[in-house]
């Protein structure tokens, strides 16, 4: 006969004010096999596991059922307390009546019915349950960082610091990022690059960590601790082993008219080129669409149209033959911080459905330009030397008007959320232009001021009291070219009236977007995303830097808007994750994976071909003499994630998830 014992949390008024607990309680005492049933306040706090641990050794349990919350927050909890008391972890579980029950009811009483419902069934399923005992699987003590930007060289810093292999890959010529391309961050107003160059430096000297820069993740296979990565490295058409970085090539190349990305569009480049200057690696990339070589060879030509470049190189390090090479990979652990994009604020958005914002004339006026083409315009190495000038005709702006919110909190256009930084990098904007315009006025058209951080409000005030920036609370509703200005229509919603700035430049911050290609690679990680592309975290209090995915964790902007102290603090905290997973040779998880019943196995392979893991393989049986009698299913416990997909499938019926078996789920739906 079974001794369960039923503990019933409060949590608080989370259950207790829509939950009668202590009735709950009372009925589930009644149950044929319950030996003790109880109610309380926080069962999750230390006197609450007490408890726990008190009825199993009073009442002599050997089974527990703990009514409460989620068991994606503590059903671990509560089987190391259940453990500690001597029975097996896998002998407990939890019911869940706050998300199942309280949170969506208002009577009292249906959610009280409910509530002893929902115990019932688990309190006849746990009668059923057999003690099972945790996987062990080795661990390969190696992580891989997706991303080369602030976030993903401080999760590969800390790793290789801990003591761990780092595989960095970044999909760009050279690490750094969006943080690269930054004049000065706020609230210090230090040199982006006097801050971030040094990092990319020590990441690429690194004993420990092995760079893949021009370089994208193909495919991912495997599980926590054991998965096999397959890394695309794009040719360069540039030999890494021979260049000195001495820029010989670039000087000699013809083409020199080619739009900078890393200037975003303000600068030009040539067909062989350096990101720019403080590259790491400090290694060349011909880019084969604009190389006259490259273009003739697509037409057909037999001679090579130039090769300038390559005469120019003195170590031979130009390889117009080179392919792109494929290296596998096996690690621990991935980290993803793959960053972020600027919206697109032009009328059509090719990358997905979002409506553009052609009312501001992005693309078409010259003089409106993003923010991170104004850090181009601010910075001393960018393409006017540091000097604040228009676009379209190289003279120093008298008046700029900086506009906020731009995609960001505008359900209209599809983006709903906060960018977080928008309002403090439009301040530092302000102040920059100041610095370097002294007679020049800034305005700022706001919804409302988001400075949240340490030193963050200061800063902002310190743009109007100190700088003179005049904001202005409203939206513009359109822009308009009228000789050599900009006329930026808009409304002043503290004074009242409409305004028409006479602007020499637009500003607009635009909203944070994730990365081109995130969902892709989010499929290849078997992650998710959220509706606009940020990957989801396990839990947005408790697991802010881990997955669904056991061993896949994130840090930065690829979760949601970051700004740069965010980003470090989560890069580093995904790197503490990452070496604690590293800590031990063996990993433990839980046992609650499909078995297959070989003896009843009729290998039709349903099971193999449903699984999203790739987790059942083909197994051979022979007799004594080697003789092949039938070929059956078996499932990778390691690779196994307990979906039951193969158990739904298999028409035979041999096929069970431990911990979820036939008789287990009858029991349980009989009792409801």
């Amino acid at each position: 006969m079974s001794r369960i014992g039923v503990l019933v949390c409060h949590c608080g008024e989370n259950i207790g004010r829509t939950v009668d607990c202590a009735s709950v309680a009372r009925a589930l005492g009644d149950l044929p096999g319950v030996a003790h049933a109880a109610d309380y306040k926080y069962m999750c706090s230390d006197p609450g596991q007490l408890l726990v641990k008190q009825a199993i050794a009073e009442k002599k349990l050997d089974g527990v059922v703990v009514a409460a919350c989620s068991p994606r927050m503590h059903e671990k909890t509560f089987r190391r307390a259940c453990a500690s008391a001597g029975m097996n972890a896998f002998l407990c579980e939890m019911a869940n009546i706050r998300e199942h029950c309280s949170w969506i009811h208002e009577s009292r009483g249906d959610a009280t019915e409910k509530a002893i419902a929902l115990a019932r069934a688990i309190v006849e399923k746990v009668k059923r349950n057999q003690p099972l005992s945790p996987i062990r699987i080795p661990i390969e003590r190696r992580a891989l960082v997706i991303g080369g930007g602030i976030a993903g060289i401080q999760a590969a810093l800390d790793i290789a610091e801990g003591g761990r292999e780092v595989v960095l890959v970044e999909k760009e010529p050279s690490i750094g990022g969006h943080m690269s391309q930054l004049s000065e961050t706020f609230p210090t107003l230090d040199c982006s690059q006097c801050i971030l160059t040094p990092r990319m430096v020590e990441a690429y000297q690194h004993p420990g960590i092995k760079l893949l820069a021009y370089s994208e993740v193909e495919s991912v296979s495997g599980y926590i601790g054991n998965f096999e990565v397959k890394v695309r490295r794009k040719a360069r058409s540039v030999d890494e082993t021979r260049c000195n970085g001495c820029g010989e090539c670039q000087a000699a190349c013809p083409n020199k008219k080619i739009p900078s990305e890393f200037e975003q569009g303000l600068g030009k480049r040539s067909a062989i080129y350096v990101p720019f200057p403080q590259a790491v690696p400090n290694i060349p990339v011909i880019d084969r669409a604009h190389c006259a070589l490259f273009r003739g060879r697509a037409k057909g030509l037999k001679k090579d149209a130039c090769s300038k470049c390559k005469e120019a190189c003195g170590r031979q390090a130009v390889d117009f033959d080179q392919q792109d090479t494929f290296t596998t990979v096996k690690v621990g652990a991935v980290v993803v911080a793959t960053g972020y994009q600027l919206y697109s604020v032009g009328k059509q958005q090719p990358s997905d459905k979002l409506k553009g914002y052609g009312e501001y004339g992005y693309g078409t006026i010259p003089d409106v330009i993003d923010g991170l083409q104004f850090e181009r315009l601010a910075s001393a190495s960018g393409p006017t030397g540091g000097k604040i000038l228009r676009p379209s005709d190289g003279k120093e702006p008298k008046k700029i008007v900086f506009l906020q919110c731009i995609g960001s909190r505008d359900p209209a256009k599809g983006i709903e959320y906060c960018s977080k930084v928008c309002c403090m990098y439009v301040a530092k904007h302000t102040m920059l232009y100041r610095h370097k315009v002294h007679d020049g006025k800034a305005y700022v058209f706001y919804m409302d001021v988001r400075a949240a951080g340490k030193g963050y409000e200061e800063f902002a005030r310190r743009a109007v009291e100190e700088e003179g920036a005049i904001y202005l609370r409203g939206r513009v509703s359109k822009l308009e070219r009228t000789g050599n200005a900009i006329k930026v229509h808009g409304f002043d919603t503290l004074s009242g009236r409409p305004m028409v700035i006479d602007a020499d430049m637009v500003v607009l911050a635009t909203a944070m977007r994730p990365q081109p290609g995130i969902e892709a690679l989010a499929q290849k990680l078997s992650v998710s995303c959220d509706g606009h592309g940020f990957i989801n975290e396990a839990h947005p209090k408790l697991r802010p830097v881990e997955t669904n995915t056991a061993g896949v964790f994130v840090a930065g902007a690829c979760q949601a808007p970051r700004d740069i102290p965010d980003s470090v603090a989560m890069a580093s905290g995904a790197a503490s994750k990452v070496l604690g997973l590293f800590s031990n040779e063996e990993l433990e998880r839980d046992p609650t994976v499909a078995v297959v019943d070989e003896t009843g196995c009729a290998g039709c392979f349903h099971c193999e071909r449903v699984c999203p893991y790739g987790a059942v393989e083909r197994k051979e049986i022979k007799d004594r003499k080697g003789v092949l009698l039938k070929v059956v299913a078996t499932v990778n416990k390691g690779v196994c994630q307990g979906c039951g997909t193969c158990q739904a499938t298999c028409p035979s019926k041999n096929v069970e998830l431990q911990g979820f078996t036939d008789e287990q789920i009858f029991a349980a739906i009989s009792a409801l």
